[in-house]
């Protein structure tokens, strides 16, 4: 089984089925020697992590009609681009983003580099993305696992080993798979026949372009590969958003730190999130507490946040924080856990 390859037939389903996405060249266009824009493939790549295509795509389109380059994204204002990755989450990538930029536009005029390993000295690069900028823009032999490939190579080789623990192995199956040409093809007819045939759940086998090669379907155990370690339950923690406007309308916001958890974005002032509550209120005011809290989930714990409201009057001076014009507040730019703050204020304000 494992000296058979899998490429031939799909890359001939590729071929015929490849999603239509704002950031790939069509596979007739691939075949003939045309290569997508690094620019695109890197910037398609870093919003991909740990994010679904449909909630990648209109973030993708918006971002590349406002900085259409590398040398433009380089020369935009942080915060621009912080404010338009609002709502994609892991807001670290967007500091990256910036980082990398900068360094292409910088030192390397504009220029990615075309193999894996000058790819994983620019910052925000790791293995996985190095590998899809390096196959799918430069056509280099270079193999991409991301959470379908391993999927698809569990269930071809039936692997009945748990992830994270066969992760090793399962790249180093997907390596013995990975062809001499058309590699980028390949890596994305591995990405699409994942995501839209060997599906996690009620995987459709009987369409399958490859499903002559699948050891875990001719054994029946496709539907239950990959399987995986129970991970431990992730913990709550809490926390107070304080949501403060102004008799003219503005309101109060702050620039969480760079560093850590949604460093960088505007939001409301806040307590620290942890198991108890240590109230710190922006001002001295007459607080009302909203009856309805915040509930959200991060990657590694979920949040319940207690919604503070108050109104003060134009002369009121801050601790922590600035008032933004109310002309000049937009809400859309607010990560999704102070946009749920937004809504829950708001509500209670007009119910005041």
């Amino acid at each position: 089984m494992r000296d058979q390859q899998i490429s031939p037939e799909l890359l001939a389903w590729y071929d015929k089925n490849a999603r239509d996405l704002p950031w790939r060249i069509a596979p007739d266009k691939s075949k003939a020697g045309i290569r997508p824009d690094p620019y695109h493939v890197w910037l398609s790549e870093i919003m991909l992590q740990q994010t679904t295509v449909a909630a990648v795509k209109s973030y993708y389109v918006k971002f590349l009609h406002l900085w259409p380059d590398v040398h433009a994204l380089a020369d935009a204002i942080d915060a621009d681009v912080m404010a338009q990755w609002a709502g994609l989450g892991y807001y670290a990538r967007a500091r990256n983003l910036l980082k990398c930029a900068r360094v292409v536009s910088g030192d390397l005029a504009g220029v990615f580099p075309n193999d894996y390993k000058s790819l994983l000295t620019l910052p925000g690069i790791g293995p996985y993305t190095a590998a899809a900028i390096s196959s799918i823009a430069f056509n280099q032999m270079e193999t991409v696992v991301d959470g379908n490939v391993e999927r698809v190579m569990a269930r071809i080789f039936n692997i009945e080993k748990p992830l994270p623990a066969s992760k090793p192995d399962l790249a180093k199956l997907a390596q013995t798979q990975t062809p001499r040409q058309r590699a980028g093809d390949y890596a994305q007819a591995l990405m699409d026949l994942g995501a839209t045939i060997c599906t996690p759940k009620s995987p459709a086998c009987n369409t399958c372009p490859i499903t002559q090669h699948c050891a875990a379907q001719a054994a029946g155990t496709a539907a239950s590969l990959p399987k995986r370690t129970p991970k431990p339950p992730k913990p709550h923690r809490k926390g107070i958003a304080y949501v403060v406007q102004r008799s003219d309308g503005a309101w109060l916001l702050e620039q969480r730190p760079d560093k850590g958890l949604l460093g960088g974005m505007l939001g409301w002032p806040c307590t620290d999130w942890g198991d108890s509550v240590m109230p710190c209120p922006p001002l001295e005011t007459d607080w009302l507490k909203s009856p309805e809290t915040v509930r959200h989930t991060f990657t590694h714990f979920h949040l319940e946040l207690e919604i503070h409201i108050a109104k003060v009057g134009h002369n009121a001076v801050p601790e922590t924080g600035h008032f933004v014009e109310k002309n000049a507040f937009d809400s859309s730019v607010l990560p999704t856990v102070m946009r749920k703050a937004h809504s829950i204020a708001m509500k209670a304000m007009q119910q005041d």
